[in-house]
């Protein structure tokens, strides 16, 4: 064999032995990102120094999930959190405020017949309030390690942890952390500098 035909032959690409490698490699890769979009696999998510605030009018929710938890900020060191987490929500009159510098920057969304919709709405605030709450089929008390409620996510074992097969809040106030969702829609979105939410 000639020089020439030996380097062609050594830089040619061997596709069935490529696909045996890259195609379980690819597979394994689109399971771990999907897992992790639906919050079964939490992300390594180091939050701003700040939290922000959530309202909304009221927010209606399936497959609620409720445990302790914590976040860490370079700037805020680590924070207990409550982490809220539902399969599918939506919200009615969101809006989520945070000071940027001198400034408060305002989003809202779902103030007409539309509400704002969530899936694998996963929330880690450090309050929440509101002017009344209706949950069904709910357990008080349970493992947080062995929530059954299906937004994908699940406390430390041995931990307090609550769950309910649906939940209401009217009302809604939230101080919060980090909120991360599969999904996040929101009709009549306006973001813009100024004003307050109620």
């Amino acid at each position: 064999m000639s020089a020439e035909k030996r380097l062609f032959a050594q830089g040619r690409v061997r596709w069935k032995r490529f696909a045996v490698i890259i195609l379980p490699a690819a597979a394994i890769a689109a399971i771990l990102i999907g897992l992790t979009a639906e919050g079964a696999i939490a992300a390594n998510i180091s939050v701003s120094g700040q939290q922000f605030l959530v309202t909304a009018s009221s927010l209606n929710g399936t497959g609620f999930e409720q445990f302790g938890g914590q976040v860490t900020s370079s700037t805020a060191g680590t924070q207990p959190v409550i982490v809220s987490a539902i399969r599918s929500a939506t919200l009615a009159s969101l809006c989520q405020q945070v000071t940027v510098g001198p400034l408060s920057l305002r989003l809202t969304a779902g103030g007409g017949t539309t509400p704002v919709s969530a899936s694998n709405l996963i929330v880690d605030a450090s309050s929440l309030a509101g002017s009344s709450a209706t949950f069904h089929n709910i357990v008080i008390g349970q493992d947080a390690g062995t929530l059954t409620q299906d937004p994908g996510t699940a406390g430390t074992t041995g931990g307090f942890g609550e769950q309910a097969s649906s939940v209401t809040i009217e009302n809604l106030v939230q101080h919060t952390w980090l909120t991360t969702a599969g999904t996040f829609t929101l009709p009549g979105l306006s973001l813009g500098f100024g004003g307050s939410c109620p």
